[in-house]
Protein backbone atom coordinates (compact mmCIF):
# COMPACT_ATOMS: atom_id res chain seq x y z
CA UNK A 1 0.00 0.00 0.00
CA UNK A 2 2.80 2.37 0.92
CA UNK A 3 4.68 1.40 -2.20
CA UNK A 4 1.66 2.39 -4.25
CA UNK A 5 1.50 5.80 -2.56
CA UNK A 6 5.22 6.38 -3.12
CA UNK A 7 4.91 5.46 -6.80
CA UNK A 8 1.90 7.76 -7.13
CA UNK A 9 3.81 10.65 -5.56
CA UNK A 10 6.81 9.98 -7.78
CA UNK A 11 4.55 9.94 -10.85
CA UNK A 12 3.01 13.27 -9.82
CA UNK A 13 6.46 14.79 -9.26
CA UNK A 14 7.61 13.58 -12.69
CA UNK A 15 4.46 14.97 -14.29
CA UNK A 16 5.05 18.34 -12.63
CA UNK A 17 8.69 18.36 -13.76
CA UNK A 18 7.69 17.51 -17.33
CA UNK A 19 5.08 20.25 -17.30
CA UNK A 20 7.61 22.72 -15.93
CA UNK A 21 10.21 21.73 -18.56
CA UNK A 22 7.61 22.09 -21.29
CA UNK A 23 6.65 25.54 -20.03
CA UNK A 24 10.33 26.64 -19.99
CA UNK A 25 10.87 25.39 -23.55
CA UNK A 26 7.72 27.14 -24.76
CA UNK A 27 8.79 30.39 -23.08
CA UNK A 28 12.25 30.07 -24.68
CA UNK A 29 10.72 29.67 -28.14
CA UNK A 30 8.53 32.74 -27.62
CA UNK A 31 11.54 34.79 -26.51
CA UNK A 32 13.54 33.72 -29.60
CA UNK A 33 10.54 34.47 -31.84
CA UNK A 34 10.08 37.98 -30.43
CA UNK A 35 13.84 38.62 -30.56
CA UNK A 36 13.98 37.75 -34.26
CA UNK A 37 11.09 40.12 -35.00
CA UNK A 38 12.70 42.95 -33.03
CA UNK A 39 16.12 42.40 -34.65
CA UNK A 40 14.53 42.45 -38.11
CA UNK A 41 12.72 45.71 -37.32
CA UNK A 42 15.94 47.26 -35.98
CA UNK A 43 17.83 46.39 -39.18
CA UNK A 44 15.01 47.74 -41.36
CA UNK A 45 14.84 51.00 -39.36
CA UNK A 46 18.61 51.39 -39.58
CA UNK A 47 18.55 51.15 -43.38
CA UNK A 48 15.54 53.46 -43.54
CA UNK A 49 16.97 56.22 -41.32
CA UNK A 50 20.61 56.06 -42.41
CA UNK A 51 20.20 55.66 -46.16
CA UNK A 52 16.66 56.30 -47.40
CA UNK A 53 15.48 59.30 -45.38
CA UNK A 54 18.62 61.49 -45.96
CA UNK A 55 18.23 60.97 -49.70
CA UNK A 56 14.44 61.45 -49.82
CA UNK A 57 13.96 57.89 -51.08
CA UNK A 58 10.71 55.98 -50.69
CA UNK A 59 10.49 52.19 -50.63
CA UNK A 60 6.75 52.23 -51.19
CA UNK A 61 4.61 50.74 -48.48
CA UNK A 62 1.49 52.06 -46.84
CA UNK A 63 3.18 55.35 -45.92
CA UNK A 64 3.94 55.98 -49.59
CA UNK A 65 0.31 55.34 -50.47
CA UNK A 66 -0.78 57.65 -47.65
CA UNK A 67 1.41 60.41 -49.12
CA UNK A 68 -0.47 60.11 -52.42
CA UNK A 69 -3.89 60.17 -50.71
CA UNK A 70 -3.00 63.28 -48.69
CA UNK A 71 -1.59 65.03 -51.76
CA UNK A 72 -4.62 64.32 -53.95
CA UNK A 73 -7.37 64.78 -51.39
CA UNK A 74 -5.87 67.06 -48.77
CA UNK A 75 -7.39 64.75 -46.16
CA UNK A 76 -5.61 64.51 -42.81
CA UNK A 77 -1.92 63.70 -42.46
CA UNK A 78 0.30 60.85 -43.62
CA UNK A 79 0.44 59.41 -40.08
CA UNK A 80 -3.33 59.39 -39.58
CA UNK A 81 -4.05 57.94 -43.04
CA UNK A 82 -1.46 55.20 -42.43
CA UNK A 83 -3.01 54.39 -39.04
CA UNK A 84 -6.55 54.21 -40.45
CA UNK A 85 -5.44 51.98 -43.33
CA UNK A 86 -3.58 49.68 -40.91
CA UNK A 87 -6.69 48.85 -38.88
CA UNK A 88 -8.56 46.81 -41.55
CA UNK A 89 -5.31 45.18 -42.69
CA UNK A 90 -4.55 43.94 -39.17
CA UNK A 91 -8.09 42.61 -38.75
CA UNK A 92 -8.00 40.81 -42.10
CA UNK A 93 -4.55 39.41 -41.26
CA UNK A 94 -5.89 38.06 -37.96
CA UNK A 95 -8.84 36.41 -39.68
CA UNK A 96 -7.04 35.03 -42.76
CA UNK A 97 -3.61 34.11 -41.37
CA UNK A 98 -4.07 33.63 -37.64
CA UNK A 99 -3.52 35.01 -34.17
CA UNK A 100 0.25 34.39 -34.15
CA UNK A 101 0.67 36.51 -37.28
CA UNK A 102 -1.57 39.21 -35.78
CA UNK A 103 0.39 39.35 -32.50
CA UNK A 104 3.74 39.20 -34.32
CA UNK A 105 2.69 42.00 -36.66
CA UNK A 106 1.62 44.16 -33.71
CA UNK A 107 5.03 43.60 -32.12
CA UNK A 108 6.74 44.33 -35.43
CA UNK A 109 4.72 47.48 -36.06
CA UNK A 110 5.45 48.91 -32.60
CA UNK A 111 9.13 47.88 -32.68
CA UNK A 112 9.63 49.42 -36.12
CA UNK A 113 8.05 52.72 -35.03
CA UNK A 114 10.27 52.82 -31.92
CA UNK A 115 13.47 52.07 -33.84
CA UNK A 116 12.65 54.56 -36.61
CA UNK A 117 12.21 57.29 -34.01
CA UNK A 118 15.34 56.18 -32.13
CA UNK A 119 17.63 55.99 -35.17
CA UNK A 120 16.52 59.42 -36.35
CA UNK A 121 18.94 60.73 -33.71
CA UNK A 122 21.89 59.25 -35.63
CA UNK A 123 23.82 61.58 -37.97
CA UNK A 124 23.28 61.20 -41.73
CA UNK A 125 25.52 58.38 -42.89
CA UNK A 126 25.64 59.05 -46.63
CA UNK A 127 24.14 61.67 -48.90
CA UNK A 128 24.87 60.03 -52.25
CA UNK A 129 21.50 58.88 -53.68
CA UNK A 130 22.96 55.84 -55.44
CA UNK A 131 24.70 54.53 -52.32
CA UNK A 132 21.61 55.34 -50.28
CA UNK A 133 19.39 53.41 -52.70
CA UNK A 134 21.71 50.37 -52.70
CA UNK A 135 22.51 50.02 -49.01
CA UNK A 136 19.10 51.20 -47.86
CA UNK A 137 17.47 48.54 -50.02
CA UNK A 138 19.82 45.83 -48.78
CA UNK A 139 19.30 46.60 -45.09
CA UNK A 140 15.54 47.00 -45.46
CA UNK A 141 15.36 43.71 -47.36
CA UNK A 142 17.41 41.91 -44.71
CA UNK A 143 15.22 43.27 -41.93
CA UNK A 144 11.94 42.49 -43.71
CA UNK A 145 13.16 38.99 -44.54
CA UNK A 146 13.93 38.23 -40.88
CA UNK A 147 10.50 39.46 -39.81
CA UNK A 148 8.68 37.47 -42.53
CA UNK A 149 10.78 34.41 -41.68
CA UNK A 150 9.45 34.68 -38.11
CA UNK A 151 5.88 34.43 -39.40
CA UNK A 152 5.10 38.09 -38.73
CA UNK A 153 5.24 41.45 -40.49
CA UNK A 154 5.96 45.11 -39.78
CA UNK A 155 2.36 46.04 -40.49
CA UNK A 156 1.10 48.17 -43.35
CA UNK A 157 1.77 46.91 -46.87
CA UNK A 158 3.71 43.91 -45.49
CA UNK A 159 0.38 42.47 -44.30
CA UNK A 160 -1.03 42.92 -47.81
CA UNK A 161 2.03 41.14 -49.24
CA UNK A 162 1.52 38.22 -46.83
CA UNK A 163 -2.19 38.02 -47.73
CA UNK A 164 -1.44 38.05 -51.47
CA UNK A 165 1.07 35.23 -50.92
CA UNK A 166 -1.83 32.97 -49.92
CA UNK A 167 -3.37 33.42 -53.38
CA UNK A 168 -0.10 33.37 -55.36
CA UNK A 169 1.71 30.54 -53.59
CA UNK A 170 4.05 29.86 -56.52
CA UNK A 171 5.37 33.45 -56.54
CA UNK A 172 8.31 34.28 -54.20
CA UNK A 173 7.55 36.74 -51.43
CA UNK A 174 10.07 39.30 -52.69
CA UNK A 175 8.47 39.40 -56.14
CA UNK A 176 5.04 40.16 -54.67
CA UNK A 177 6.63 42.85 -52.54
CA UNK A 178 8.37 44.36 -55.57
CA UNK A 179 5.21 44.46 -57.70
CA UNK A 180 3.00 45.94 -54.96
CA UNK A 181 5.48 48.54 -53.74
CA UNK A 182 6.60 49.23 -57.31
CA UNK A 183 3.05 50.32 -58.17
CA UNK A 184 3.00 52.61 -55.13
CA UNK A 185 6.37 54.13 -56.04
CA UNK A 186 5.21 54.70 -59.61
CA UNK A 187 2.08 56.46 -58.40
CA UNK A 188 4.20 58.54 -56.02
CA UNK A 189 6.50 59.64 -58.85
CA UNK A 190 3.52 60.54 -61.07
CA UNK A 191 1.78 62.44 -58.26
CA UNK A 192 4.84 64.46 -57.26
CA UNK A 193 6.28 64.58 -60.82
CA UNK A 194 9.76 63.42 -59.87
CA UNK A 195 11.28 60.96 -62.35
CA UNK A 196 14.74 60.88 -60.73
CA UNK A 197 13.31 59.73 -57.41
CA UNK A 198 11.39 57.00 -59.25
CA UNK A 199 14.62 55.61 -60.75
CA UNK A 200 16.49 55.63 -57.45
CA UNK A 201 13.55 54.09 -55.62
CA UNK A 202 13.45 51.35 -58.26
CA UNK A 203 17.01 50.41 -57.30
CA UNK A 204 16.06 50.38 -53.63
CA UNK A 205 13.03 48.21 -54.29
CA UNK A 206 14.98 45.72 -56.42
CA UNK A 207 17.73 45.31 -53.80
CA UNK A 208 15.15 45.00 -51.04
CA UNK A 209 13.11 42.30 -52.79
CA UNK A 210 16.18 40.28 -53.81
CA UNK A 211 17.67 40.18 -50.32
CA UNK A 212 14.26 39.46 -48.81
CA UNK A 213 13.93 36.35 -50.99
CA UNK A 214 17.51 35.38 -50.13
CA UNK A 215 16.72 35.50 -46.40
CA UNK A 216 13.33 33.76 -46.64
CA UNK A 217 14.28 31.05 -49.15
CA UNK A 218 17.96 30.76 -50.05
CA UNK A 219 19.45 30.87 -46.56
CA UNK A 220 17.40 27.80 -45.70
CA UNK A 221 19.27 25.31 -47.83
CA UNK A 222 20.69 21.83 -47.47
CA UNK A 223 22.76 19.51 -49.63
CA UNK A 224 21.67 16.52 -51.69
CA UNK A 225 24.38 13.91 -52.17
CA UNK A 226 24.64 11.25 -54.87
CA UNK A 227 27.26 8.63 -54.00
CA UNK A 228 28.48 5.94 -56.39
CA UNK A 229 30.44 3.22 -54.56
CA UNK A 230 30.81 -0.55 -54.59
CA UNK A 231 30.40 -0.53 -50.80
CA UNK A 232 26.98 1.08 -50.81
CA UNK A 233 25.60 -0.97 -47.92
CA UNK A 234 28.43 0.09 -45.58
CA UNK A 235 28.16 3.72 -46.66
CA UNK A 236 24.38 3.73 -46.20
CA UNK A 237 24.74 2.24 -42.72
CA UNK A 238 27.30 4.80 -41.56
CA UNK A 239 25.21 7.71 -42.92
CA UNK A 240 22.29 6.49 -40.84
CA UNK A 241 24.28 5.75 -37.67
CA UNK A 242 26.69 8.72 -37.71
CA UNK A 243 24.80 11.49 -39.51
CA UNK A 244 21.27 10.30 -38.64
CA UNK A 245 20.09 10.76 -42.22
CA UNK A 246 17.95 8.48 -44.34
CA UNK A 247 19.23 6.91 -47.54
CA UNK A 248 17.47 5.94 -50.78
CA UNK A 249 18.93 3.53 -53.32
CA UNK A 250 18.76 4.45 -56.99
CA UNK A 251 19.45 1.56 -59.34
CA UNK A 252 22.01 2.26 -62.04
CA UNK A 253 24.44 0.60 -64.39
CA UNK A 254 28.08 1.38 -65.09
CA UNK A 255 28.63 2.54 -68.69
CA UNK A 256 32.10 1.00 -69.00
CA UNK A 257 31.73 -2.11 -66.83
CA UNK A 258 28.10 -2.81 -67.62
CA UNK A 259 27.59 -3.90 -64.00
CA UNK A 260 24.41 -3.14 -62.10
CA UNK A 261 24.93 -1.00 -58.99
CA UNK A 262 23.10 1.01 -56.36
CA UNK A 263 23.54 4.77 -56.19
CA UNK A 264 23.04 6.36 -52.77
CA UNK A 265 20.77 9.40 -52.55
CA UNK A 266 20.66 11.33 -49.28
CA UNK A 267 19.84 14.85 -48.04
CA UNK A 268 22.06 16.37 -45.34
CA UNK A 269 22.50 19.66 -43.52
CA UNK A 270 25.18 21.96 -44.94
CA UNK A 271 27.28 21.60 -41.75
CA UNK A 272 27.39 17.82 -42.30
CA UNK A 273 29.10 17.99 -45.71
CA UNK A 274 32.67 17.62 -44.36
CA UNK A 275 31.63 14.71 -42.11
CA UNK A 276 29.91 12.96 -45.02
CA UNK A 277 33.01 13.19 -47.24
CA UNK A 278 35.26 11.90 -44.47
CA UNK A 279 32.99 8.96 -43.63
CA UNK A 280 32.54 7.89 -47.27
CA UNK A 281 36.22 8.18 -48.20
CA UNK A 282 37.25 6.14 -45.14
CA UNK A 283 35.07 3.27 -46.37
CA UNK A 284 35.80 3.65 -50.08
CA UNK A 285 38.61 6.03 -51.19
CA UNK A 286 37.47 5.60 -54.81
CA UNK A 287 33.85 6.59 -54.17
CA UNK A 288 32.29 9.11 -56.55
CA UNK A 289 30.46 11.87 -54.64
CA UNK A 290 28.21 14.51 -56.20
CA UNK A 291 26.92 17.33 -53.97
CA UNK A 292 24.10 19.63 -55.05
CA UNK A 293 22.58 22.62 -53.29
CA UNK A 294 18.92 22.15 -52.40
CA UNK A 295 16.48 24.72 -51.05
CA UNK A 296 13.69 24.00 -48.57
CA UNK A 297 14.04 20.27 -48.04
CA UNK A 298 10.82 18.92 -46.52
CA UNK A 299 10.45 15.70 -44.57
CA UNK A 300 11.81 13.79 -41.58
CA UNK A 301 14.72 15.63 -39.98
CA UNK A 302 14.04 18.78 -41.99
CA UNK A 303 11.21 21.31 -42.26
CA UNK A 304 7.56 20.28 -42.35
CA UNK A 305 5.15 21.56 -44.97
CA UNK A 306 2.51 24.03 -43.84
CA UNK A 307 -0.12 25.94 -45.76
CA UNK A 308 1.13 29.06 -43.98
CA UNK A 309 4.73 28.50 -45.13
CA UNK A 310 6.30 31.24 -47.23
Amino acid sequence: MCTGKVQCLQWKDCAKNDERDGSVKKTGKVVIWVTKIICGCAIFALGFDLFLVPNDLNAGGLSGLAMIVVELTGFGSVGWVTLLANIPLFLIGWKKIGRKFFVGSLIGSVALSVFVELFELLPDFVTDPMLGALYGGLLCGLGSGLVFLSGASTGGADIAVRLLKQHFRHVPLGKIFMVLDGMIILLTAVTFRNAATLLYCGITLFCCSQLMDAVVYHFDYSKVALIVTSKYDEVAQVIGSKLYRGVTYLYGQGSYSGKDTKVILTAIKRQQVADLKELVVKIDPNAFIILQESHQVLGDGFARYSQDSL
